[in-house]
């Protein structure tokens, strides 16, 4: 298919990489009241939204690369987890 291999133009300001990023922070993006929260800490086997993200992408390369950010910075891990 030919649009398989085209490139996306950067959308309003983001390179690509960017949207790919801000995309898999918006499927964990939610409000959550402060009892809900609790309540799922103690009946949900999974990880609160926040660090669904922050967690995956804070030890990511490549999310450092696309938004260029700089050792120190609070997205930056000094000690990234690698599984793989």
């Amino acid at each position: 298919d030919e649009t398989q291999n085209q490139k996306l133009e950067p959308l309003e300001g983001f390179t690509p990489e960017q949207r790919f990023f801000i995309a898999y922070g918006q499927s964990w993006c939610g409000n959550t009241r402060d009892e809900t929260k609790r309540l799922r800490a103690t009946v949900d086997p999974h990880s609160p939204d926040k660090y669904r993200t922050n967690g995956v992408v804070s030890n990511t390369p490549e999310f450092q690369e696309a938004f260029h950010c700089k050792a120190g910075a609070p997205m930056v891990r000094e000690n990234r987890c690698r599984v793989w």
